[in-house]
C-alpha cells in the first residue's frame, strides 16, 4: 500500500484540501467547503458495479459506525453518473454519499492528483481532511488492490 504521508500531485499533508462540488447519488450538491467543522474521508474508487469497488464500499458501509464515532463524513467519489450512482447505493445498500465526477470528466480526481488519463477513472485512493480543510492522512493502492479496513481506521486514529 502506498502511503503516503506524502503528495498526490503537488498535495502534501498540511495543505488545504481542494474544494470541489459535486452532485451525490440523489443530484443533491455537496461541496467540501460547505462541510467545514465536520472532518471529512474522501474515498476515490475506479467504478460503480465492479468487483474490488464493490467490496471495499460495502465493507466501508459495513463499519460506517467507526466513521460516524470518529466524526467523519464518508463521502466515495468516482466517474460515474449520479443515476449510476443512485441505482448502485439502491442494489448495494450504501446510506452514505456517492459523488458523480462525471462532468467535467474526473475535475474533482484530476485536482487531487489521482485520476488515470489512459484509464479513464480515479485511482483507489483516500484522503482525510480535518474539519478546517487541512489534509492530515492520504493513502491508496495500486489497481485490482483494495485498501485495508485498518488503514482507515489508522486513519481515523490521527484525526
Amino acid at each position: 500500500m502506498k502511503n503516503d504521508g506524502a503528495t498526490h500531485q503537488g498535495l502534501a499533508l498540511g495543505d488545504i484540501a481542494p474544494d470541489f462540488t459535486l452532485s451525490n447519488q440523489f443530484g443533491e450538491p455537496m461541496s467540501l467547503v460547505g462541510l467545514r467543522g465536520t472532518a471529512v474521508a474522501l474515498v476515490f474508487y475506479p467504478f460503480a458495479f465492479s468487483g474490488i469497488c464493490t467490496g471495499e464500499l460495502g465493507e466501508l458501509q459495513d463499519n460506517v459506525g467507526d466513521f460516524e464515532k470518529a466524526g467523519v463524513h464518508l463521502l466515495a467519489i468516482s466517474v460515474d453518473t449520479k443515476y449510476t450512482l443512485r441505482a448502485y447505493a439502491q442494489a448495494q445498500g450504501y446510506f452514505f454519499d456517492l459523488l458523480a465526477d462525471f462532468w467535467p470528466h474526473g475535475q474533482v480526481a484530476q485536482s487531487y492528483g489521482v485520476f488515470d488519463a489512459d484509464r479513464g477513472m480515479a485511482t483507489r485512493s483516500t484522503f482525510l481532511i480535518t474539519a478546517d480543510g487541512v489534509l492530515a492522512d492520504t493513502f491508496s493502492t495500486p489497481t485490482g488492490q483494495a485498501r485495508p479496513l485498518a488503514r482507515y481506521r489508522q486513519a481515523l486514529e490521527r484525526l
